[in-house]
Formats: C-alpha cells, structure tokens, sequence
C-alpha cells in the first residue's frame, strides 16, 4: 500500500505541437513541468515547451494513481480529450 501524501493527476498540451498531450502524477506539479521543458523527460523532450490544461490534486495518493491510469486508459483519453 502506498503511503498517502498530496499529489497532482496533470494533462499537458505542447505549446508547438498541440495534438500532442502528456498524462501524468507528480508531487510537485512547478518542478515536474520545468523537467517537461528543459528537456529532462525522454517521452516529452521532442514537443517542447509544455503548457498546462488542467492539474487535480488528490490529498490521498493511491485515488491519484487510480485516476492517472483511468486517464491513460482508452476511455480516459476519450474524457481528457472531450475535457481537456
């Protein structure tokens, strides 16, 4: 079981590249999207600079992964998509 603590569940949209999201968790959402633009993250280094669509933060860490996964699934690209 994981220890609970605060995270975010965030989409990010490339700024040049729009079609382009990333789905993704984090504890500390400023520092995960500077990684996103310095270039520091293999799957998203090609589409930089990174915006911000939407972040959620969960106060309970394993709800988070739950609803990362769920975003990652078919249906909940369909969501982000519609949503986001």
């Amino acid at each position: 079981m994981n220890e609970r603590r605060d995270m975010y569940v965030y989409v990010i949209r490339s700024e040049r590249w729009p079609v382009h999201k990333y789905i993704g968790l984090t504890s500390d959402f400023e520092r995960r999207l500077r990684e996103h633009n310095t270039g520091k993250c293999i799957s998203t280094y090609k589409f930089r600079p990174w915006k911000c669509e939407v972040k959620i933060w969960f106060s309970d860490s394993d709800k988070a992964e739950r609803f990362e996964s769920y975003l990652k699934s078919g249906s909940g690209r369909t969501f982000t998509n519609r949503h986001f």
